[in-house]
């Protein structure tokens, strides 16, 4: 089933993100699996999930642990959605190829926490309209309306309905680059039925002490729209910006299986017999090598049992060089396997010494 990489700093409503994402597949009757960093790091709370930000190794015992119970959730009957800052685009890169090997979509949801307008600042925008509800539906077209459905001007529950973009949101909704929130001065209208400003509203993600949160924003890689790995990037600035979750059903559940490629597929299986005889033939080769040098001079043409090929002598070689050339050969040999090699395997691998060593 599809992944949902959620990404964003500590405090910008990620995990309230994942958790209303969560509500709204199982309300479709989807069951969704959730990996989050605390639930991988088990008890100790927030100072567990500081230590482990704090030092690099623990981070990177961190992220291996994430992947790995993402693949363990990866499979025909649940949605994976993986809360935690995902914020090295090297991760997110694993994450895809792991999705693409499994034959299922992905999609990275970006959360931006709203950066306080300034006191005294003017605001030019005009009255925002009424954000809509976040919906998996299509909005149908208004009566009397020349629109149609598939009309590039027809609108998306989930998506601001019809309010002016102001210099500062420009670029603040939908896909956005590094450094777009931290120019935006949009400050999120309140819906009616929201909580008023200071009453009690659902928490935050876990804390963090002001060092490291500074030192996570100056290494955060932002998710970028023209990597194959960050799409498709869906963005949503602050607590009151509905998810687009029409958009996000489309990317999940009607869009096409990415097709594998070499750096998803797994090896092929090759026989025992085969990886015994490569084996065997290749150590062969290497010690009548070792031994046919001891008599031979820089020009000579080696002539090795088992083989029809010559091996142009031009200094002497060492066991450690030849042993790293036959690991390497096996390991291109075990990726494409032939049974019908099996006779010219001392052959093949000569002519591999030979292309290698000059």
């Amino acid at each position: 089933m599809p992944l949902v990489v959620l990404c964003g700093l500590p405090d910008s409503g990620r995990s309230r993100r994942a958790d209303e994402l969560r509500r709204a597949l199982e309300a479709e009757g989807r069951p969704v699996t959730v990996v989050r960093d605390a639930d991988v790091l088990g008890p100790g709370g927030p100072a567990a999930l500081c230590e482990a930000y704090s030092d690099p190794t623990r981070e990177k015992a961190l992220r291996a642990a994430l992947k790995a119970s993402v693949e363990r959730g990866l499979g025909p009957r649940s949605v994976v959605l993986l809360d935690s800052l995902n914020y090295i685009k090297g991760f997110r890169y694993e994450l895809y190829c792991l999705a693409r090997a499994a034959r299922t979509p992905l999609c990275l949801l970006y959360c931006l926490k709203p950066r306080p307008r300034a006191p005294g600042r003017q605001e030019d925008c005009r009255p925002q309209a009424e954000a809509a509800t976040g919906s998996w539906r299509p909005k149908p077209p208004e009566e009397g309306s020349e629109e149609g459905p598939g009309s590039p001007a027809s609108r998306l529950q989930g998506t601001p309905s019809s309010k002016a973009l102001c210099p500062e949101e420009s670029g603040a909704l939908g896909v956005v680059g590094p450094g777009a929130a931290e120019d935006s001065g949009l400050e999120p209208a309140r819906k009616p039925g929201s909580p008023e400003p200071g009453s009690p509203e659902p928490g935050p993600d876990l804390g963090f002490p002001p060092e490291l949160l500074e030192a996570l924003a100056q290494r955060f890689e932002a998710p970028d729209s023209r990597n194959r790995w960050d799409r498709p990037l869906f963005t949503v600035l602050g607590p009151e910006e509905p998810l687009p979750l029409a958009q996000m059903w489309a990317a999940l559940f009607e869009s096409q299986v990415p097709a594998p490629h070499q750096a998803t597929q797994s090896q092929p299986l090759s026989s025992t017999n085969f990886l015994h005889q490569l084996d065997q033939v290749t150590s062969q080769v290497l010690a009548a090598l070792m031994e046919a040098q001891k008599t031979a001079l820089p020009g000579d043409l080696l002539a090795l049992p088992g083989t029809t090929e010559r091996l142009l002598f031009t200094r002497p070689l060492s066991m450690a060089e030849l042993s790293r050339l036959r690991r390497q050969f096996i390991s291109y040999t075990k990726m494409h396997p032939n049974k019908e090699n099996l006779p010219q395997l001392a052959n093949m691998f000569l002519q591999y010494l030979g292309q290698s060593l000059h």
